[in-house]
């Protein structure tokens, strides 16, 4: 366990420098705009209405869906829908099975939640090993929602352009897992897991030039000077919507001691120095009138310096401007993620889930208006989070019925192997790594999971207990399912591993102190080996919730088999214990009573 320990906390490190080597490889633009906003039927609620739910898909529903000649070959999904959300530029991609004319007639839809970091494809990895094909059988209309950030979900404008961005995400996505498979890291495997468009660290750098920027002329020079009147400029006014003030003074005074050390023992730090201080006091002064200007002249000062340097006959300095140069692309690289990668998990729960919800019921028009729901680790946190909070403000949170698989609101009693992942929770280590390239690390790890010496095994563990899933398809789950995660998202998950639970953004409002009041019956399960969300987590919060109402079961037997976090859906012998067991459960409480 110690090893494991020491593995895990190493991510942090590999993270950094993987964001800074992902986002130096070749640009590619896949930011995706989308136009022609459909609004809902008039049936639906006002608030609904400012959701401005509208989609693509493979086939026209109701005037509200605009059929496109062929789904991306990683969809395996019936339709492939796009969904767009207020005050944003994303647009959610919904995968949907429809139920085949033989099977049972359902009265709800039913969504599907993934987890951290993870797309559709953990819920389809194989047609006999799908959960989603499986629910869609017993006549359950399915719908798996890809938060903003994950799999097929992207920003943009027009249904040919969402249409072109889907087929180059999933092209990217099987070339980087044969690539991996064949245990050569790919040079832009970020942007192949990471299935977002926006997403790629390479496309949100789109506008920092691939070269090194140097000092040979006078033109350089001013486009020195203009870059970083520019960043200066950023960390004044834009990033103040981003950051708050402890942390912009934590990324100015990174950008400064970075820049200190390629002066260290010179004869120009003091003056540095100086720059340094009037730049400081015009960050903090959040000043309007002027301060460009001012900026500018310090920022024209700073290159001067280096210029002076770089003309020293000393060997250390020779090299000075290039290195000055590289310090400078690479903070800008940073804030670019930093504002790219603002979303954290409560833009899930009050943006991202609500527009996915009014859209399937828009779609599917259930009698009652409500859905059935299903979440996966995140995916019933962010359930579990939702009647909490409708609990609170006593409104109708439109499900008739929920099951979370491997999900808690509070950690801080289990051996969760997740609490390896609080350093992140510091905001300082949180900036400097604004972005966790899951995909990527994990893509670059399974060689040495499933290879000798097998270094890297008990990554396996992680995923699936030894035996429950088939290597084939553990692979694809390891290569295909995960994408990238902003450090501003696991920031607010790791509030889940302290005292009072996972809480909001403001860290007021703490999600299980309301769940007692939500009257939505939950079917809570868990595995018995599962070492990233155990049982005893599980547990914590099934008992916050009203006993009447809740049903808790783990599986796995002393002898075998177990279950790992993936197995409950994933799993080998999933399809006969776990799935059933759902389906039982929602078919009880699929009953339509008009609201």
């Amino acid at each position: 366990m110690a090893t494991c320990q020491t593995d895990i906390r190493s991510v942090l490190h590999v993270a950094s420098f993987a964001v800074r080597s992902l986002s130096s490889g070749p640009v590619l633009s896949r930011s995706i705009a989308f136009a022609g906003r459909i609004s809902p039927p008039a049936a639906l609620s006002s608030q609904a209405s400012l959701l401005k739910p509208c989609a693509f898909s493979t086939q026209e529903v109701d005037g509200t869906a605009l059929k496109l000649p062929e789904k991306p070959a990683v969809c395996t999904a019936d339709e492939l829908h796009y969904v767009s959300v207020a005050n944003s530029d994303w647009r959610l991609a919904l995968w949907r099975y429809q139920p085949p004319p033989q099977a049972p007639k359902r009265n709800h839809p039913l969504l599907l939640l993934s987890g951290v970091g993870t797309n559709a494809i953990g819920y389809d990895l194989s047609p006999d090993s799908s959960f989603a094909r499986y629910m869609s059988g017993q006549g359950f209309d399915t719908w798996v929602l890809e938060v903003r950030g994950a799999g097929l979900s992207t920003q943009g404008s027009t249904s040919g352009e969402v249409q072109q961005s889907a087929h180059a995400i999933s092209n990217e996505m099987e070339a980087a897992a044969k690539t991996a498979t064949n245990g050569a890291l790919p040079a832009r495997q970020e942007s192949a897991t990471d299935s977002s468009a926006s997403e790629n660290p390479e496309a949100v750098t789109a506008k920092v030039d691939s070269e090194p920027l140097a000092l040979p002329t006078t033109g350089a020079e001013s486009k020195l000077v203009a870059t970083l009147t520019e960043t200066f400029m950023r960390l004044s006014e834009r990033l103040s919507g981003f950051l708050s003030e402890a942390q912009l003074k934590i990324m100015y005074g990174k950008l400064f001691d970075q820049i200190s050390k390629l002066f260290e023992d010179t004869q120009v730090l003091e003056r540095f120095n100086e720059i340094r201080a009037n730049l400081s006091s015009l960050l903090e002064s959040r000043q309007n009138s002027g301060v460009t200007n001012q900026i500018r002249e310090l920022s024209e000062r700073l290159v001067n310096i280096v210029e002076e340097s770089q003309r020293s006959v000393s060997p250390s300095l020779s090299d000075l401007q290039e290195r000055f140069s590289s310090t400078v692309e690479d903070f800008q690289k940073q804030l670019d993620l930093i504002v790219k990668y603002d979303w954290d998990f409560d833009h899930y729960l009050e943006e991202d889930v609500p527009a996915a919800m009014e859209y399937v019921r828009a779609i599917t028009k259930p009698e009652d208006g409500r859905l059935l729901a299903i979440g996966h680790s995140m995916g019933g946190i962010l359930l579990y989070s939702m009647l909490s909070r409708c609990g609170c403000e006593r409104k109708e949170p439109g499900l008739a019925a929920a099951v979370t698989l491997a999900s808690s609101l509070d950690y801080t009693s289990s051996k969760s192997t997740l609490k390896l992942l609080l350093p992140l929770a510091d905001p300082a280590q949180a900036l400097n790594v604004p972005v966790v390239p899951l995909g990527a690390l994990l893509s670059a790890a399974y060689p040495l999971s499933t290879r000798p010496p097998y270094v890297l095994s008990w990554l396996n563990d992680l995923i699936s207990a030894e035996d429950m899933m088939h290597p084939e398809l553990l692979e694809k789950l390891v290569l295909n399912n995960f994408c990238t995660i902003p450090a501003k998202l696991i920031l607010q998950l790791t509030t889940a591993f302290k005292e009072g639970g996972l809480c909001d953004r403001s860290g007021k409002f703490f999600y299980k102190d309301h769940l007692h009041r939500s009257s939505v019956p939950i079917l809570a399960l868990a595995g018995d080996k599962d070492l990233i969300c155990p049982p005893e987590a599980v547990e914590e919060t099934v008992k916050l919730i009203p006993e009447h109402l809740v049903i808790y079961k783990v599986f796995g037997e002393p002898c075998g088999p177990h279950y790992a976090h993936y197995d409950l859906v994933g799993g080998r012998m999933a399809v006969q214990q776990v799935y059933p067991c759902i389906v039982e459960f929602l078919s009880h409480h699929d009953r339509c009573d008009k609201q």
